[in-house]
């Protein structure tokens, strides 16, 4: 059986279609349907149905996709052990949005450039989605806001950035008064079911304020953009960029004690790409120039 053909079934039911199949894979969509009918030609059933445009497995395609992927992943694991300590194979890398924009593009270029050989499969994704695939083994290492309880003694996290929490509020906010500001302007709060957010959210239990709350999002960008329009003001991290263009913000420091976001690289100690996560983790960890400011300047003019 071709691995191949495989891989495309997989693609097909997790993206529900043979076009975004065809995009992950950097194929026409007739190639993919190609495989997936040849695939069913060998197993002797058919694995997916249309409905509309959306493709879907069918109840012997469900049955054969976990075990898909946990052979393909079995398989990956063997060929990095034959491979030993050398420097290549494939890496699944998972990270939380402002890592992925922030953090890894310098680290990826590096990377490429010392270890060619090294085969990156990236996937965004919140902290908590992330946590649970690094620990269930479907990727290797992730970058993630370090949770708020113990991770598995199985796995390992390396600090890489810590990221005060600011109040952001449109460039003609004259006022330094956190709680003034809070109590006078509507809120844009920062998703709660992020990691990053309940951090916001304990602030603000903590020092009794109750803000008029208007937009609860994920996306710090947008965040930012809506604040720079005056529609509010908000708590967040503050990110290590690219923050958007064009706009008036300030960065004011919350009053002590105020909360920090640690994002760090998690991964399992027993993974058998470990040499490989190793080279990663030392890359990213290496020392270089501060990206901004962050947490070690209070206040950022607009």
């Amino acid at each position: 059986m071709d691995t191949r053909f495989l891989e495309s079934f997989i693609a097909v039911a997790r993206r529900g279609s043979l076009v975004g199949a065809a995009q992950q894979l950097n194929l026409t969509a007739t190639a993919v349907a190609q495989r997936i009918r040849s695939l069913e030609e060998e197993l002797g059933v058919a694995l997916v149905e249309r409905s509309g445009r959306t493709v879907r497995p069918t109840e012997a395609g469900h049955a054969i996709l976990s075990r898909s992927e946990a052979f393909l992943a079995s398989l990956r694991d063997l060929r990095t052990a034959a491979l030993g300590s050398a420097i290549s194979g494939e890496l699944r890398v998972g990270a939380i949005a402002t890592a992925l924009t922030g953090l890894f593009p310098g680290v990826l270029g590096e990377l490429a450039q010392a270890h060619g050989g090294i085969e990156l499969f990236l996937q965004p994704g919140t902290s908590s989605d992330l946590y649970d695939k690094v620990t269930r083994g479907a990727l290797d290492v992730a970058a993630i806001v370090r949770p708020a309880f113990d991770l598995p003694k199985a796995a390992d996290f390396r600090s890489w950035r810590r990221e005060r929490l600011v109040l952001l509020a449109p460039g003609d906010e004259k006022r330094d008064d956190v709680a003034q500001i809070l109590r006078s302007r509507p809120f844009i709060r920062y998703d709660r079911q992020q990691w990053g957010g309940r951090l916001a959210a304990d602030f603000l239990t903590g020092a009794g304020i109750r803000p008029i709350e208007r937009f609860e999002l994920d996306a710090l960008d947008a965040i930012a953009i809506m604040v720079d329009r005056g529609l509010g003001v908000s708590i967040i991290p503050d990110w290590s960029g690219p923050w958007p263009g064009g706009i008036s913000v300030r960065r004011i420091a919350l009053p002590a004690p105020a909360p920090t976001r640690e994002i760090g690289l998690m991964w399992l100690r027993n993974s058998p790409r470990g040499h490989l996560i190793r080279v990663l983790v030392d890359q990213a960890l290496a020392p270089k120039p501060a990206l901004n400011r962050g947490e070690d300047a209070p206040e950022y003019p607009s």
